[in-house]
């Protein structure tokens, strides 16, 4: 488990400047209920990104609760794993989410991972079933938005494909993915933006920190930032959320 990223209500998917930061949750580093509720009270955060593979979806209903914010003012994410694919087991997943998360309904729902482990059934049978499963998830108000995390399938699902969530950092740059998603108005979130951390002691973004007068850390998600990129960041400590919440403000990276 591990807080991770969070974005303001009011750019949410947006390809601006200020497509940043979510406070998310991962299966790696932990999890802090201190650190989720800073976030939301102190920050302005507004986007929850979790999973149930993450194993704290029912933490984060405490710390939603505790933080005072809105359910209608939040933006969840959550993710379907790999076990529970299939049409039957989708559904109950994802309802099963709604209840660890305490809400009547996400804002997103991920396939987290293209591959399935269904004996019998071929993988692309088996995201057929889990796909149509969420459509009608979404049709029933239990999902607002939808995304399936394979390229191939859009063939069949374009109408309902909306985000695509890749590493993304200065040491891995998608590019031809990222301009064909923009090309079909598929949002790109990206995820690492830190590169695992390996990016705070690269000399060029050490040099640039310097320079700007910012830690690495901001200079990493001001990189992703201002190639229209959604970005995900994750701490855990409250003091590090607060830092990557002020990359939107007062500096801006040059081109060169």
């Amino acid at each position: 488990m591990r807080v991770t990223v969070l974005c303001y209500q009011d750019s949410l998917y947006s390809h601006s400047d200020s497509c940043v930061i979510f406070h998310c949750t991962s299966h790696q580093g932990g999890y802090s209920h201190d650190a989720v509720v800073h976030a939301l009270r102190q920050c302005g955060i507004r986007h929850i990104d979790t999973a149930k593979r993450y194993g704290c979806e029912s933490l984060l209903q405490k710390a939603i609760k505790e933080s005072g914010v809105k359910r209608e003012d939040l933006w969840i994410t959550t993710k379907l794993w790999h076990s529970d694919y299939g049409y039957e087991n989708t559904k109950k997943a994802c309802l099963e989410s709604c209840e660890r998360l305490g809400v009547e309904y996400l804002d997103l729902y991920l396939i987290h991972w293209p591959d399935t482990h269904i004996p019998g059934k071929s993988n692309r049978e088996v995201r057929a079933e889990t796909w149509r499963a969420m459509e009608e998830l979404y049709e029933k108000g239990n999902v607002m938005i939808k995304n399936l995390s394979l390229q191939k399938e859009l063939r069949c699902v374009l109408a309902f494909f909306c985000l695509f969530k890749v590493e993304y950092h200065p040491f891995q740059r998608p590019q031809e993915l990222v301009d064909y998603c923009r090309s079909r108005e598929i949002v790109f979130e990206g995820y690492c933006p830190l590169a695992k951390g390996e990016a705070l002691t690269h000399p060029s973004i050490i040099q640039l920190a310097k320079k700007y007068g910012r830690t690495p850390a901001q200079i990493c998600i001001r990189w992703s930032i201002q190639n229209g990129i959604v970005t995900i960041p994750k701490s855990t400590r409250a003091e590090r959320i607060q830092e990557n919440c002020k990359v939107r403000f007062g500096y801006a990276l040059k081109n060169n």
